[in-house]
Parts: structure tokens; C-alpha cells; sequence
């Protein structure tokens, strides 16, 4: 099993930053073809935020294009999601998740992390 685990979320001002991270760990050996950051706000779908591959291509949704910046670490199984510029229309819960492959690169699923809510005030 693999498990993911978002830090960093909390309450910002419209104009501040935040600095998410989501940390994967497991028992057995796993590698993480790309990971992605979503978003759902209340009354809203889950939206696509960011996307990073292990080469290290990344997406962007437009709402948050050149606002966010989407990093990892291969090696230590992270990423990071670093929000500025924030306005209360980012307020949501975001998750990240990860593709993930196991032993002699056996596809094992998709993980989602539980979530960390992120609250801009205006």
C-alpha cells in the first residue's frame, strides 16, 4: 500500500501565498510516474490544478496559470504546489494524487491523498 499526505493548507489573506506539499510513502518499493494537484470548491466540480511528470513537464489550468508554481523530488517522493497571488476563488479543498508502479514497473493505481483545505479571505 501507498499512502499520500498533504501539508501546508490553511487560512491566507487575498494576495498571500501558500505552500502545499504531499509526501508519498509506502512498505514496498513504488515509483510515481506523474502527480497531480486538484481542487474542489463547494458547489463546484474537483478541477485539474497542476500536473508534473517524472521528467518533470508540468500543466497548468488556466485559472492558475502563472500564479502556481508545481515542483518535485523524485528521489524523496514529493511534490509541492506553491499558490500566490491567492483570491478567495482559489478557496477549496485540494488534493494531490499520484500514478503509481510498483515492482518490475507493474502499474498499481492511482492515489489520492485526503485533502487539505486552503481558505482565502478577501
Amino acid at each position: 500500500q501507498v499512502q499520500l499526505v498533504e501539508s501546508g493548507g490553511g487560512l491566507v489573506q487575498a494576495g498571500g501565498s501558500l505552500n502545499l506539499s504531499c509526501a508519498a510513502s509506502g512498505e514496498i518499493f513504488f515509483s510515481i510516474n506523474a502527480w497531480n494537484w486538484h481542487r474542489e470548491a463547494p458547489g463546484k466540480q474537483r478541477e485539474l490544478v497542476a500536473r508534473i511528470t517524472s521528467g518533470g513537464s508540468t500543466n497548468y489550468a488556466d485559472a492558475v496559470k502563472g500564479r502556481f508554481t508545481v515542483s518535485s523530488d523524485n528521489a524523496k517522493k514529493t511534490v509541492s504546489l506553491l499558490l500566490n497571488s491567492l483570491t478567495p476563488e482559489d478557496t477549496a479543498v485540494y488534493s494531490c494524487n499520484a500514478d503509481i508502479y510498483g515492482p518490475q514497473l507493474i502499474y498499481q493505481g492511482l492515489y489520492w491523498g485526503q485533502g487539505i483545505q486552503v481558505t482565502v479571505s478577501s
